[in-house]
């Protein structure tokens, strides 16, 4: 059986570098389907989607609020030529009722040990409209090396740079953040994968850089401490949301090849400020991610957050605007104030203000989003910044001997710039 898999484009946000990661979900999922199913790849972001290639059915594999629109359309086109169509993935998960409107069969929570169910009732015809596995989680042995040879890896490179690969080695988070949905989609309960199967799955990536998309690496200082010991002989350089504020366990990271984090920036306090302190003295970087328009977020709140950013010395700095995706507790809380005043779901990008926020216009509070990317960017550019940190981890893989000579163009583009200092 041949079954297409497709990852819909997306609009990118004006103004900020845009360029394209290989997309992690979907060569997850794919490590779930039955042996004798043949899967095939398109992610419309970097390749067009042959409507017309031969296939026995659909699946649209869905991450962002922004895709969903562009994932109906998809499926619809195909339904239209008499193909089944399921999908799947975080922003389904998140917009389901009305995915079910443009879908033969909607898949719902996380997939391994369940597909030949799926796979068997299609054989039978008795495709389910629904397979609802929310809050029952497989167990996480079962978690599988992604797919990756799906995707074209020359793809994903900007301006001749190579990009991360993505990789995860837990699901679940202990944390319920209030714009956050990941409590909804994966639980609070920490489920970290078997070291000796995230060791195996590192060392089969081909790509020396990756992105390690767990949602929080902070969750346990004991696999922590392990995990970081056993990426030390695999001489990856890896990028990460926040690492525990520990010396140990800060000084271990950066031996196994910590390059950057991201880490959230919430208000203007000694503690942020020591924090990024600690992080650069490991040699790691820092892109500050900051969360504009919350309850209590003023105009003059903004913009002194803003001038703290520049005295701090972020090495990148991500600016979003509070967006009340379903099933966070931002979205009740706005759905319940009739605060929201925005449904078009390409707006969710967290670049769009979609709602009334307590102490200014939506109209200001958009202005200000912009004021905070103008204003922080002003002396150097995003894609200057970013180039600076591909450098340092280019320089890092000279000097490692892992280095690639597919780079060769930037370093000394970037030497000629002074990029390097």
């Amino acid at each position: 059986m041949k079954f297409k898999l497709i990852y819909p484009k997306w609009n990118k946000l004006p103004g900020q570098t845009t360029f394209n990661l290989p997309p992690h979900g979907p060569v997850v999922f794919a490590a779930t389907l039955p042996e004798d199913v043949h899967v095939c790849f398109t992610d419309e972001n970097v390749e067009e989607i042959n409507f017309d290639e031969a296939c026995d059915f659909v699946g649209v594999s869905m991450m962002l609020s922004s895709q969903v629109k562009r994932g109906w359309a998809i499926a619809d086109e195909f339904r239209r030529r008499g193909k089944k169509v399921i999908f799947g993935g975080i922003s389904t998960m998140l917009h389901a009722e009305e995915t079910m409107e443009h879908a033969d069969s909607v898949f719902l929570g996380e997939a391994e040990g369940r597909m030949e169910e799926v796979f068997n009732d299609l054989k039978k015809d008795k495709l389910k409209k629904v397979y609802n596995f929310m809050g029952n989680h497989p167990p996480i042995e079962l978690v599988g090396p992604a797919r990756r040879e799906l995707y074209k890896q020359e793809l994903y490179n900007h301006k001749g740079v190579q990009m991360v690969d993505l990789f995860h080695a837990s699901r679940g988070c202990r944390f319920s953040c209030y714009p956050c949905a990941v409590s909804y989609l994966g639980g609070r309960v920490f489920r970290p994968r078997p070291m000796d199967k995230v060791i195996e799955e590192l060392t089969t990536i081909d790509n020396n850089r990756l992105f390690i998309v767990d949602n929080s690496l902070a969750q346990n200082d004991e696999w922590e401490i392990e995990l970081f010991k056993e990426m030390i002989p695999l001489r990856k350089n890896w990028i990460s949301h926040t690492i525990e504020d520990n010396p140990k366990i800060l000084d271990l990271a950066a031996q196994a090849g910590a390059w950057y984090v991201y880490q959230a920036v919430y208000d203007t306090s000694d503690y942020i400020k020591e924090r990024v302190k600690r992080y650069h003295d490991y040699g790691i970087g820092v892109e500050g991610t900051i969360l504009l328009g919350l309850d209590n977020h003023s105009e003059d709140y903004i913009k002194q957050l803003i001038d703290f950013l520049l005295e701090i010395d972020l090495d990148l700095a991500e600016f979003t605007v509070m967006t009340p995706f379903p099933h966070t507790k931002g979205y009740d809380d706005l759905m319940r104030d009739n605060r929201i005043f925005d449904y078009d779901w390409d707006n969710y990008n967290a670049g769009q203000v979609v709602f009334h926020p307590k102490q200014m216009s939506a109209e200001k509070l958009q202005d200000l989003y912009y004021y905070a990317w103008k204003i922080f960017y002003a002396n150097e550019s995003q894609e200057e910044k970013m180039m600076r940190l591909f450098t340092k981890v280019m320089m890092r893989e000279m000097k490692e001997g892992t280095y690639r000579p597919r780079d060769r163009r930037l370093i000394n583009k970037s030497f000629g710039k002074e990029v390097v200092r």
